[in-house]
């Protein structure tokens, strides 16, 4: 049996958790303050009524004084129960946007690392952060309004058809062309529209990230934010999408929504007009007039109540796509944990008959790989760019499971590895390593939280960076990223070796950790693979063929398949493509400028 999907406001109900209460309490106060509400219009009519019976002889009204204060005791009463309802649904709505991020940020840890590879993080914060604040709108004010709203015009529909039923279909005639006007702006094919102003959104968001931590580059060659062409796509898909529903599919049924909204009292005087010679003819003058001032007041609700029904549809059509980006990431892929975990017995890395495809490629990124790095042993991955050098490695820590093929950790399926178990097995450092903004003493101790200062000292040391530590202010307690202390990429790189260092993890994947390095630093950081890599398993790629020399073993990667392994020497003896890459690379270290005479 099909299982019938959730409404968005239940769903979102979910997510309150124990705060669902404070919603259905804050609706109730909501729909009771709107009854109050009511109440004023019927005191003005009240006293209308008194006027009309004693005219010309006002004297004789002796009651008027008695409805003014009670339309203003309802209208406090009103106005309080209003603002306590608020109070519970805003509570509500607060806890609700928490839990949607608390639980979006915990599904996302529970995936792979290689989600984070095809989901750029400015994308992944608009879909969950500003999603969740999207909801607030729903939960906080529209769905008070909308069960006040409803409450309100149940109660009009009731006391509207009381006095003559076609005053009150008249006042009520405004209401149904409005709606049927918001429909046509919300409703149908329109809905999917607001889904694509929401994606483009999500595409600006993405692209404005990349463009930000591009501007450096942009700089340097003086272009503009047009030279950036993603980024100037998105903005103009972004702005004609905006354009065309606000413009196109907005334009006229807004304004014939408004126009009947704040006149609809115009539909009443036609139809007073017609109803009045009868009545006069009948000779209750003072019945008529009380009657139309009676909707002639009500008629005044009707333009509020309409406008608080269209910003509640519009808040409902902003929290359904919001839901739908927010289960974008709820439905990210997670890790799987194997249900009895096994321990690897040792640091040895086997890849056995291995292949693997990113989804929605067509071709493997690695096709039938299988090696062995022993324990202690430095295995080098070469080859040309793409050849699936990083994908190889990414699959010992579970960034991603092969497709087929089995890559095991101490003899063990790494499936069937705890995935904290197999975290613990393996330290990386890569070319591009990122610090947190905080101090250096915590950017090393993220490896091991229960470090001690001395433990972290003593990793930094063997990382070469004693020359950092000298140049802060407060040494490793140095905020960095802060009042201008800020380090070069080869200084980040060595601090990244410190947490590798000070995690002592058996295996060690390096990702062309020197890439960025100046000689000076290059020279550190190879001092610091001394220490790291002392008697541990290492799986390093390298574009730089000087720093895999003395690799233990070097497989030569192109189009995902091992094509050559062996040693150096063994590799440049034999001809094929590493000796060739090892003629280009040296003929490139000795590229210089020369200036002719």
């Amino acid at each position: 049996m099909k299982q019938k999907k959730k409404s968005d406001v239940a769903v979102l109900l979910d997510y309150a958790g124990s705060h669902k209460g404070l919603t259905f309490l804050g609706l109730a106060l909501s729909a009771v303050s709107m009854l109050l509400s009511m109440a004023p219009y019927i005191c003005i009519w009240l006293v209308a009524r008194d006027l009309i019976a004693v005219a010309p002889d006002w004297t004789r009204a002796q009651d008027i004084a008695q409805y003014g204060w009670l339309a203003f005791a309802f209208a406090v009463a009103g106005i309080v129960l209003y603002f306590a309802g608020l109070m519970c649904t805003h509570l509500a709505a607060f806890r609700t946007a928490a839990n949607i991020r608390k639980q979006g940020v915990a599904h996302v840890m529970k995936a792979p690392l290689g989600f984070f590879d095809s989901n750029a993080s400015g994308l992944i914060r608009g879909r969950l952060d500003a999603a969740a604040a999207d909801t607030e709108t729903l939960l906080a004010h529209n769905l008070a309004d909308i069960v006040g709203t409803i409450t309100l015009f149940v109660s009009m529909l009731v006391l509207m058809f009381v006095f003559d039923w076609r005053m009150g279909a008249a006042c009520l005639l405004a209401a149904v062309i409005s709606m049927i006007a918001m429909f046509s702006m919300m409703g149908g094919k329109n809905a999917k529209l607001m889904a694509e102003y929401q994606a483009a959104q999500d595409r600006m968001t993405k692209a404005g990230t990349e463009y930000v931590r591009g501007i450096p580059v942009v700089k340097i060659f003086q272009q503009t934010v047009y030279s950036f062409k993603a980024f100037q796509e998105a903005i103009e898909d972004y702005s004609s999408k905006a354009e065309h529903y606000q413009g196109d599919v907005c334009r006229v049924p807004q304004s014939i929504n408004l126009t009947f909204t704040e006149g609809a009292f115009v539909f009443l005087v036609p139809a007073a007009l017609f109803l009045a010679p009868g009545t006069l003819a009948g000779g209750d003058f003072a019945g008529f007039i009380t009657n139309f001032a009676f909707y002639a007041v009500f008629s005044a609700i009707i333009s509020t109540a309409l406008a608080k029904i269209m910003f509640a549809a519009s808040g409902m059509m902003l929290a359904s796509t919001a839901l739908g980006r927010i289960d974008q990431v709820m439905c990210a892929p997670e890790l799987k944990v194997p249900e009895h975990p096994q321990s690897p017995g040792s640091s040895r890395v086997e890849f056995e008959d291995v292949s693997f495809t990113y989804d929605g490629a067509q071709t493997f990124a690695l096709s039938h790989v299988s090696f062995t790095a022993e324990p202690g042993q430095t295995v080098a991955l070469v080859g040309p760019s793409g050849g699936g050098k990083t994908t190889a490695a990414s699959l010992i820590p579970r960034f991603w499971d092969a497709t087929s093929g089995v890559v095991k950790v101490g003899g063990v399926d790494v499936r069937q590895i705890d995935p904290h178990v197999l975290m613990d097995q393996i330290a990386f450092v890569f070319q591009n390593s990122r610090l947190f903004k905080a101090s250096i003493l915590e950017n090393v101790r993220a490896a091991r939280p229960n470090a001690t200062r001395e433990q972290v000292l003593s990793a930094l040391k063997a990382a070469q960076c004693e020359d950092i530590l000298e140049k802060l202010p407060q040494g490793m307690d140095t905020l960095i990223g802060s009042e201008g202390t800020y380090l070069s990429g080869g200084e980040q790189q060595r601090i990244a070796l410190a947490r590798a260092i000070l995690k002592d993890a058996p295996i060690v994947v390096l990702d062309e950790a020197t890439a960025f390095a100046d000689p000076e630093n290059e020279a550190l950081i190879q001092k610091a693979f001394t220490e790291l890599t002392r008697g541990r398993t290492v799986i390093m790629i390298a574009h730089r063929l000087s720093t895999v020399v003395g690799a233990d073993k070097i497989l030569v990667l192109e189009e995902g398949r091992i094509v050559e392994q062996g040693s150096h020497q063994e590799l440049t003896a034999a001809g094929g493509l590493y000796a060739r890459m090892w003629a280009d690379y040296n003929k490139a270290v000795q590229w210089k400028i020369t200036s002719e005479q």
